[in-house]
């Protein structure tokens, strides 16, 4: 397997949850930079000509991610046929849980812990995994794919990065690419909203949040299964009514942004 397993500081569980949420707002920044929304909108609508859902259930949402704003475009876009979201997390922020729920649209967040392992146990809709495959260990991230071909459950799996790049290149590299994310967390920080005093605090006068965030997306890289990684997890998961789909993402302009992996069930 080509992945290995480094570790990223969000997700230790010691860290306050105010370090964690800023850093977690800086990849809703970067997502909204990368126009993230775009690919997964073109994902969800491939998954929903295969399979029929009406809610999406995201896991491992933290602060929100990418989801809300993916729906809220799609929603726009296709009036006859709305999307409701839920939003998960195996350790919810009771404080972004009220933020969300409190605006009363089609978007909510489940304040009970949500496990991405237990699919079965989990609301009914569409799974959907943004950027946070990575974090799960190889049997973890074998389980969910066995829960979501096991339970016939959709899953969306999206990562921002392809692990291409060969390791050694990647170690010859960090010290730029640490450099280069801190400077980028500086200026992306002032796009944060609500842009709370910790974040402010912890970002230029401790700089905590930058070095977190730029720790963490060069971490993330070497951790982003293959796509062989993922194939080779597929093949100890036979079934024979479920299918799976692994390839790049896309924009509308046909140009590659990460990559996918898209499981449902056949169609009888």
């Amino acid at each position: 397997m080509k992945r290995i397993q480094l570790f990223e500081i969000e997700d230790f569980e010691w860290l306050p949850s105010s370090i964690r949420n800023s850093v977690t707002n800086l990849i809703m920044i970067l997502m909204k930079m990368m126009n993230t929304r775009e690919v997964l909108g073109e994902l969800i609508l491939q998954a929903r000509n295969k399979h029929s859902f009406n809610r999406i259930v995201d896991l491992g949402s933290g602060s929100g991610g990418a989801m809300p704003e993916t729906v809220k475009f799609l929603n726009a876009a296709y009036t006859e046929k709305p999307l409701d979201l839920l939003l998960t997390d195996l350790y919810p922020n009771p404080t972004i849980a009220r933020r969300f729920n409190e605006k009363k649209d089609r978007v909510s967040y489940c304040e009970i812990p949500v496990d991405a392992v237990s699919l079965a146990q989990s609301p009914k809709g569409l799974k959907t995994m943004i950027n946070s495959f990575h974090h799960m260990p190889p049997d973890k991230a074998k389980k969910i794919l066995h829960s979501a071909s096991e339970s016939k459950q959709p899953l969306l799996i999206f990562e921002l990065a392809e692990n291409k790049m060969p390791l050694v290149i990647w170690w010859m590299l960090l010290p730029v690419s640490l450099c280069v994310l801190v400077i980028m967390s500086l200026f992306m920080t002032l796009f944060v909203r609500p842009l709370t005093w910790q974040q402010i605090i912890f970002t230029y006068l401790i700089p905590i949040v930058p070095l977190c965030y730029a720790w963490d997306g060069q971490a993330s890289y070497p951790r982003t299964y293959s796509y062989n990684d993922v194939h080779t997890m597929l093949e100890d998961i036979p079934d024979s009514d479920y299918c799976w789909e692994v390839g790049p993402g896309k924009k509308r302009n046909g140009k590659h942004s990460g990559y996918y992996i898209l499981g449902y069930p056949k169609r009888i």
